[in-house]
């Protein structure tokens, strides 16, 4: 399944790509190495967050279920990053549901504004698209506890 945004979108304004091992040690090795052009780029603290745990999510479901070699491929576009991760299999495509045993597929639907995979025949690349800025302004402070801004703590209502 396809839930394309960028389709047609220009060239990518910088591009990361690092393999995957096939072994259990890679999710934590491959997210640690993403995290550098994830924060160079500039993106804001929560995107950055959220596409490490996307990454996470890509290459455990790779080493698990997907026929080596593996590569993740990071691109930074106009207003979103595309984590990819490709490898040498033709696996089934994730269908946007939760897996038995995982909810991994979940959790990306509920993040991404685009995902998918581009299957091809000695190779399926599985891509998630996150929005590269905030999507959400905050327009006041938050009011905790009935207290506004500018009151004194120790002033009742």
């Amino acid at each position: 399944m396809n839930r394309a945004y960028t389709a047609g979108a220009a060239a990518p304004t910088a591009v990361y790509t690092c393999p995957v091992p096939h072994t259990p040690q890679a999710v934590a090795a491959v997210r640690h190495r993403a995290h550098g052009p994830l924060r160079a780029w500039g993106l804001p603290e929560n995107t950055v967050d959220e596409a490490l745990l996307v990454v996470s999510e890509l290459v455990t479901n790779a080493v698990l279920h997907a026929l080596p070699p593996a590569e993740l491929r990071l691109l930074l576009l106009e207003d979103v990053v595309r984590i990819e991760v490709a490898d040498s299999g033709t696996a089934p495509v994730w269908s946007g549901g939760a897996p038995a045993g995982g909810r991994g597929g979940v959790v990306i639907k509920a993040l991404a504004v685009g995902y998918g995979a581009d299957v091809r025949p000695k190779s399926v690349t599985h891509w998630v698209e996150l929005r590269a800025r905030p999507s959400v302004r905050p327009t006041s402070r938050l009011q905790c506890c009935g207290v506004r801004e500018g009151d004194s703590p120790n002033r009742r209502r």
